[in-house]
């Protein structure tokens, strides 16, 4: 595990407790030196034919198995892979050769197929069935999910849960926060009442531009969304009217900590595959993005304690061969490849920091509801390295500091054309604070 103090520990690991910023046990576990630890592969976002995805859910734990993954949930839409499904099959949809590859590759004695009323139908095996076919001590873990999907109005809201004991029911609810907020809450009582570790995390929040900052900043008892989505219709990167993701978090990062006495929020990287027979820009396909998660055990315990002790890092291709925060310097350093070269950027927003914004208008002068524009001072560039080691020490000033490392690599089989491989480290929040400002509101959407 890396060196951390247990302040450094204890403020990645809050939870919020009405607007009082608490440290957790796990936090206090987490911050253990004596734990001997390695990084674990997984990927927290995938469909099958259990939901919308097009292959059968044992070709795609292969997949991830084969391609060195330790770890893998299936997030099907309002649905938890388990009981008695037939899936009437097609040749759009799990028959053709989808359905003789996946007879090739387990035969007869595992597939079980039928005719009833003239239509073919193949049996979906449930995760437990998976599981004894899959999973390997130390090596393969399958982790019971699934996306609890909802909207408001035009705005779709998915939030995945992930190591659930039962299903969750899309909650409904007045507007995008109350949704959001009523899903959530529904998780963690869950994990309340039974004792077992869970958690939630908001999906691609410019999915159809679902969520704003404004939206997202204000809901409770969420440490988890994800700044990288490798579904090809996620906006990642925004547009001249929509801030992507990065300054989304920038924003919510800012807002939190400073004005509402929230915890920050981490950042995920996912595939949200769907779509595992023709690999081409325009296609969920998996592989696009991970997280690296340093934990002692390959469990959901052990790696849910991890995440939410911030330690662990998003990427879409870079690997990082060491990551410490230690005192009051934070050390990134790539495991590097022959001939690619990479930019290291240290971001972050110091206390003080101009607190203006205003909303996005139409021509006619009418607020859009999209995420407002902001001063500069909100996730600045505090240092930038080219190289594959870099080093950034406190100021003193920081309400947090973040890291993305970006290569000059393409990134093989990418969501969109000229994609590069990337990493994402999540903030660093030396002094958890408010900045003096409990009387300042935080900005609202139309």
């Amino acid at each position: 595990m890396s060196r951390l103090t247990s302040l450094l520990s204890l403020s990645f690991a809050l939870v919020c407790t009405g607007d009082a910023l608490v440290p957790t046990a796990l936090a206090a576990e987490a911050a253990n030196p004596g734990l001997s630890t390695r990084w674990w592969k997984g990927n927290l976002h995938t469909h099958s034919l259990w939901s919308d995805g097009d292959d059968y859910p044992e070709m795609i734990a292969g997949w991830y198995k084969e391609r060195g993954y330790h770890f893998l949930a299936f997030t099907e839409h309002n649905t938890m892979p388990e009981g008695d499904r037939w899936q009437t099959v097609t040749s759009k949809r799990g028959g053709g050769e989808v359905l003789e590859k996946y007879r090739t590759r387990f035969g007869p004695a595992w597939v079980q197929e039928r005719v009833v009323d003239g239509t073919n139908q193949v049996r979906l095996k449930p995760l437990g069935e998976v599981r004894t076919r899959f999973e390997e001590p130390d090596r393969f873990l399958l982790i019971p999910a699934m996306e609890i999907t909802d909207r408001h109005l035009v705005a779709p809201l998915h939030i995945n849960a992930v190591n659930l004991r039962d299903g969750v029911a899309p909650a409904g609810g007045s507007n995008v926060v109350d949704v959001l907020q009523r899903n959530i809450d529904a998780v963690l009582e869950q994990r309340a009442r039974t004792g077992q570790p869970m958690f939630p995390h908001i999906n691609h929040p410019n999915f159809v531009w679902g969520i704003t900052a404004e939206e997202l900043m204000r809901v409770r008892g969420e440490r988890f969304f994800e700044v990288y989505n490798g579904h090809p219709s996620v906006h990642n990167e925004g547009d001249e009217t929509h801030a992507g993701m990065e300054r989304v978090w920038d924003i919510v990062l800012t807002w939190r900590l400073a004005v509402l006495g929230l915890p920050p929020m981490l950042g995920l990287a996912v595939d949200d595959s769907h779509n595992y027979h023709n690999e081409a820009v325009g296609q969920s396909n998996p592989g696009r993005g991970w997280v690296m998660v340093k934990a002692p055990h390959l469990t959901p315990e052990a790696l849910i304690l991890a995440l939410e002790a911030g330690e662990f890092y998003a990427t879409s291709g870079v690997l990082l061969r060491d990551l410490r925060r230690e005192g009051d310097r934070l050390r990134v350093e790539v495991e590097p490849d022959d001939g690619v070269t990479y930019r290291i950027e240290f971001i972050g927003t110091r206390q003080g920091f101009d607190r203006q914004n205003e909303p996005v208008k139409t021509s006619a002068g009418a607020p859009l509801r999209v995420t407002h524009r902001y001063s500069d001072d909100i996730g600045r560039v505090l240092k930038v390295v080219e190289g594959s080691a870099a080093e950034y020490r406190l100021q003193g000033d920081e309400l947090y500091v973040r890291a993305r490392v970006t290569s000059t690599r393409l990134k093989a089989n990418p969501y969109r054309e000229g994609e590069h491989e990337m990493a994402w480290i999540q903030p660093w929040v030396p002094v958890p604070t408010r900045d003096g400002a409990r009387d300042v509101p935080a900005p609202s959407n139309p």
